[in-house]
């Protein structure tokens, strides 16, 4: 009798369940739910309340939404017996925090609280934490703090410390309600298992937590802030178990919301990028997996703890057991070329794809590969969304060099995917320079699969092969394959990563080779790439950071716009 798991996968848009044959790693039923609350970036519901600059929040009911109605549908898709799934796991963005109360409730489910931003969900890309961000890694630096060489010498904004650090600062009165700040990928496994338990992936790439050290000291906590102090003792409290591990069987009440039976093993919770490395197959070192979507997660297997510039991040049995896992990230990719078509595309290629009945990313993609390397005379620097890595710096921003009066949309597009390639390039190249190799790229995620000229210029960048993962959901797929070992090999699961990842994980036949001709000309550009990436980005020239400085103060609020008659808006 065959046996199966689910994987959800939580991303920053909507929620998607995979249902998964353990024997063989076929997707036997999938299905997506768009959050109903979708990003929440302007303002918050039902009260209007508006947000300032860098927030980016969500509503946690729209997590449980997901369960309610995915779970159901790859059931009823797929016709199995629900006594058949003998796991279920979960993966998710991160860090994306919340507050909780004592019954482990969400602060803004509180009808007194959810005028408050501070009681919401703070998505990964919340950035409107960089100056605490920055008092962490002053601080860390004043003080000789060891954790933060594991960090690539800089705690990002997007991190847990810093956004707990905001909610003090800005909302002590949310601070003091909170009894827990989780990821929410906790949060949701203590719903679903009725067990509070903080998974090792996100705590040790997220929150400062390692395996031998356990969190940053008391001492250095009290140097930050002295209501930081016991930090570690009480909001951020709660046992961190290894990814794999069975947190409890599904509660009846979740098991009646998704369909499942009862007692259902629930894996411990996992972050979305680092789970899709066991499922393109990559379980030793030296393969570096890049999770291609609205962002990248670089994800790299070592051997050894060795400081990296840049890096998110280095956990031992942070995404395999056994080795040491890196991770590094660029803040936006698929976000930049999502931004050009819906903000910047002239109206003739939207009328053009439009006639010929193909997306405006299609049009865009086949006409910007009619052109060779070098042929656009243009540049860019990738950072729409700050730069995650090596420079760690959200107040950076976007930069494109050389258009002309016969600059086509086609040659900006070309551009800004080489622009992303080139980021990727820096933080391989971060990598190899520290010892900690890097022999091969497997990509997996929404890009990969659908646009080809982005592969080809990653290969010819990177010099390096790329090897595509045949699974359009690997992140679900992972988090189905750690709940197959969370279930065990008695259950019909397994009994670790490495023997699920030898059955359910699929790479495509072909792959993406570097063209010398190609390689040759990037190597040109690459190196003046570097120049830009220099000295905007260490300081240089600041006006990146100074034109955000002034647009913030000029910033106009909703009162400042009056409408008055015939004024059209």
């Amino acid at each position: 009798m065959a046996k199966y798991t689910i994987g959800v996968d939580y991303d920053t848009q909507s929620g998607r369940a995979v249902l998964v044959e353990l024997s063989s790693g076929r997707e036997v039923a999938g299905h997506v739910t768009p959050y109903p609350h979708h990003v929440i970036d302007e303002r918050l519901p039902e009260s209007g309340a508006r947000l300032e600059h860098d927030w980016a929040l969500q509503h946690p009911g729209d997590y449980l939404e997901v369960l309610r109605r995915s779970v159901p549908a790859v059931l009823k898709k797929s016709g199995i017996d629900p006594s058949d799934v003998v796991g279920i796991g979960i993966d998710f963005t991160a860090c994306t925090m919340l507050p909780v109360d004592e019954k482990g409730e969400p602060l803004c489910f509180d009808p007194a609280l959810k005028k408050e931003p501070h009681s919401w969900v703070k998505l990964w890309k919340h950035h409107a934490a960089q100056h605490e961000a920055n008092e962490i890694n002053r601080i860390a630096e004043e003080r000789g703090e060891n954790f933060l060489m594991r960090y690539g010498g800089k705690i990002s904004s997007e991190w847990m410390i810093a956004k707990i650090w905001q909610v003090l600062d800005e909302a002590p009165d949310i601070y003091d309600r909170t009894d827990l700040f989780l990821e929410a990928t906790d949060w949701v496994i203590s719903k679903m298992a009725g067990r509070m338990v903080r998974n090792s992936c996100a705590a040790g790439y997220k929150a400062i937590w390692h395996k031998q050290d356990g969190y940053p000291s008391t001492e250095y906590f009290k140097a930050l802030h002295p209501r930081l102090e016991d930090l570690t003792d009480t909001k951020l409290r709660g046992e961190v178990v290894p990814l794999g591990t069975r947190v409890g069987g599904l509660t009846e009440e979740m098991a009646q919301i998704t369909g499942l039976r009862a007692g259902t093993a629930v894996a411990a919770g996992n972050v979305d990028a680092h789970a899709a490395v066991p499922a393109v197959g990559v379980v030793t070192p030296g393969k570096l997996v890049m999770a291609m979507g609205t962002s990248i997660c670089h994800m790299l297997l070592g051997t050894e703890e060795k400081p990296v510039e840049g890096m998110c991040g280095v956990v031992e049995d942070g995404i395999i057991p056994g080795l040491y896992g890196y991770e590094a990230g660029q803040s936006a990719v698929g976000d930049i070329f999502e931004w050009y078509v819906e903000k910047a595309v002239p109206f003739h290629v939207k009328k053009q794809a439009d006639e010929e009945g193909i997306e405006v990313h299609a049009w865009l993609e086949r006409e910007a590969s009619k052109y060779k390397p070098g042929e656009t005379g243009l540049l860019a620097l990738d950072w729409w969304n700050g730069n995650r890595s090596v420079l760690v710096d959200t107040d950076l921003t976007g930069l494109m060099l050389g258009m002309t009066l016969l600059t086509k949309p086609e040659e900006i597009y070309r551009t800004l995917l080489e622009a992303t390639a080139f980021g990727t390039r820096k933080i391989i190249e971060a990598f190899h320079n520290s010892g900690v190799p890097v022999d091969a790229l497997y990509a997996c995620g929404g890009l990969p699969q659908k646009n080809a000229l982005l592969m080809q210029i990653y290969a010819d960048v990177t010099n390096r092969e790329i090897f595509v993962a045949e699974s359009k959901q690997t992140p679900a797929l992972g988090a189905a394959m750690f709940a197959a070992v969370a279930a065990g090999a008695e259950a019909g699961g397994y009994d670790n990563i490495f023997d699920a990842a030898g059955k359910m994980a699929r790479i495509k036949e072909v792959s993406y080779k570097p063209i010398p001709e190609n390689v040759e000309v990037y190597e040109k550009l690459f190196a003046e790439y570097e120049k830009l990436h220099e000295y905007f980005g260490r300081g240089g020239n600041d006006v990146m950071k100074r034109l955000k400085s002034i647009k913030k103060s000029a910033g106009r609020t909703e009162d400042d716009v009056k409408v008055t008659p015939g004024m059209q808006l």
